[in-house]
């Protein structure tokens, strides 16, 4: 069916709301507006859904969220895991609630008990929920850090991770296999509830999501000491984050926590933030002018469900506030983790640190110093929490920590997904250590870099929208797979994983070896003097990106090296057209 036959069926059937077909119709004419709505179906792609919002096949709505939910109810009726249930979280963002609540009932239409959260609630305690109600799988309603035009529907199954292979491309099937709207299910909240089949999730979930970060203190003395000098500035930027982050600080004793004030509470809008991603320095301005006001020694974002963490902490040698990248954070929070349980004697014989491939190499410089195994996954956390089960089921390594570059961290195995309120409870747990120890974190981090080497690492993503922005970032890809790249910015390189063709190319013998990891788009060159870079496309946003990392003698030198990479990155992406 092609988008202007697509496009009619949405104006004329029934099973289409009114007003959606009103809306519709008032875009006849504008071709564009109308291709790009109907061009294809929002893809359901390993992770869920996720998309702008909007009438058509190619947006966020109730009908593609019911479409979605269909697919999956399928899935779980053909596991049998109807009586298991399924747990619905949501975020702040527009429409966030409503899509909730389409698939909760959804889910009741097919015979599947939903547990809903009565108010939106991180990301990561929908994963904790999960595994604490022993369901078959999860869904939480978010777009993450986009921007507020934005939606999405993240899928878990009952380990708690995001889904993975073989389970992603099974139900991708079930959905892909729903051609007809008219087939998809719901039923009224009123007869979901008297049968059984829709129940709201009680706060005991939030008390027990908050104890179970509380017993990953290391050094509750310090805390008891050190907590209530420390000065933090935090904003949730209109997000989830909120009520949790403030919780658990209050909980292990920081008493001088100042909320950023314009952006306290939910609102999917985002009014004061063009884009609420704690990795956009602009996301941190209303929190450094209030620093500035109270003297804090640490700013935090979260982002809005509240798994990633954003940080910057005072240099008091300039008394300038220094960002800390995703990398950076994770190496603090890690090595503040790992130095502890040596110094308590609480390293296990077979730790492992989790990692992904386009994240700071200076894991593994951590890992070789504290006797781990260092594994490195795929970009997205929901490798990572698959290595804890794998840990697991092969009853192999023990789970000490895991990162990626993107801000997000898990510590300990009570969630299986990257959660921004631990990684404050671990943040502000290592200020106070360090403060002990009259050390600021920005004072650490040097000590850091001055103990395993200058690892620097940078993102630079272009954003390339429509069909015509699609074709573009597969031609770049292309030309990037099959053109010989012998070098980057002047700099050799030593060998190419292609994931995608599952080859590893060793440039100076020609040897060919397979990458071990799971196909996928994603390029990796290995050039010497401990440099690399990799590009993939975003599997949520329009964008190619494009990851780079060195390992210097300096700041300076880092900064330099990695401005180079990014224009030779970015010089040739723009020869692409």
């Amino acid at each position: 069916m092609s988008y202007l036959e697509k496009y009619k069926e949405w104006c004329e059937n029934a099973y289409f709301d009114t007003e959606t077909r009103e809306e519709l119709l008032e875009l006849k004419g504008n071709e564009q507006e109308i291709q790009d709505r109907f061009y294809r179906d929002l893809a359901f792609g390993t992770g869920g859904l996720r998309g702008v919002l909007g009438n058509g096949t190619n947006r966020m709505n109730i009908y593609t969220v019911r479409k979605a939910t269909q697919g999956l109810a399928n899935y779980v009726c053909k596991k049998a895991g109807e009586e298991k249930g399924v747990a619905i979280a949501y975020d702040s963002r527009l429409m966030s609630r409503e899509f909730a609540e389409e698939t909760a009932l959804c889910f009741a239409a097919n015979g599947i008990k939903a547990y809903v959260f009565p108010s939106l609630r991180p990301t990561p305690e929908l994963s904790f929920a999960v595994r604490r109600l022993g369901c078959i799988a999860g869904v939480v309603i978010t777009a993450s850090h986009n921007p507020s035009n934005y939606n999405g529907y993240k899928v878990y199954w009952e380990d708690g991770a995001q889904i993975t292979a073989p389970l992603d491309a099974e139900i991708i099937a079930e959905v892909n296999a729903i051609t007809d709207y008219a087939v998809v299910k719901t039923m009224a909240k009123t007869e979901a509830e008297e049968k059984g089949l829709y129940e709201v999730i009680g706060s005991d979930i939030d008390d027990e999501y908050i104890a179970k970060m509380k017993e990953l203190v290391l050094n509750p003395e310090q805390l008891r000491e050190y907590a209530k000098q420390i000065k933090v500035v935090y904003t949730p930027l209109h997000g989830t984050g909120l009520v949790p982050v403030t919780r658990i600080l209050k909980e292990i004793g920081f008493e001088q926590v100042y909320v950023v004030p314009e952006q306290e509470q939910p609102d999917g809008r985002f009014p004061t933030i063009s884009y609420p991603n704690p990795e956009d320095p602009k996301a941190f301005a209303m929190a450094i002018e209030l620093a500035k006001k109270v003297d804090a020694d640490i700013i935090l974002a979260t982002d809005p469900d509240a798994d990633r963490l954003g940080i910057y902490a005072k240099n008091t040698q300039t008394g300038e506030y220094v960002s800390f990248t995703g990398n950076m954070s994770g190496m603090l929070i890690c090595e503040y983790i790992l130095s502890q349980r040596k110094e308590l004697n609480k390293m296990p014989n077979n730790g492992a640190l989790v990692t992904t491939i386009v994240s700071s190499n200076m894991a593994l410089a951590v890992a070789k110093e504290y006797g781990l195994a260092c594994i490195e996954t795929l970009t997205g956390f929901k490798y990572i929490g698959e290595q804890i089960k794998f840990f697991e089921q092969q009853n192999s390594y023990q789970y000490l920590f895991g990162f990626e570059e993107s801000y997000g961290c898990l510590i300990g195995t009570y969630a299986r997904d990257k959660d921004a309120v631990s990684a404050v409870m671990a943040l502000c747990e290592a200020a106070a250590y360090y403060k002990a120890h009259n050390l600021t974190l920005w004072d650490q981090m040097l000590r850091i870099y001055d103990k395993y080497g200058y690892y620097m690492e940078d993102l630079h993503t272009i954003t390339l929208k429509g069909q015509d922005g699609a074709e573009r970032i597969n031609r770049i890809m292309d030309r990037f797979r099959t053109e010989n790249v012998l070098s980057i910015a002047d700099t050799k390189v030593k060998a190419l994983r292609d994931y995608e063709n599952d080859v590893v190319i060793n440039y100076g013998t020609s040897e060919k070896t397979t990458t071990g990891l799971p196909k996928s788009n994603v390029l990796y060159f290995d050039l010497e003097d401990d440099v690399w870079c990799c590009v993939r496309p975003s599997g949520t946003e329009p964008k190619i990106k494009f990851y780079m990392g060195v390992k210097a003698k300096s700041l300076e030198e880092g900064k330099e090296q990695l401005e180079k990479l990014k224009q030779a990155m970015n010089d040739f992406a723009e020869e692409t057209k």
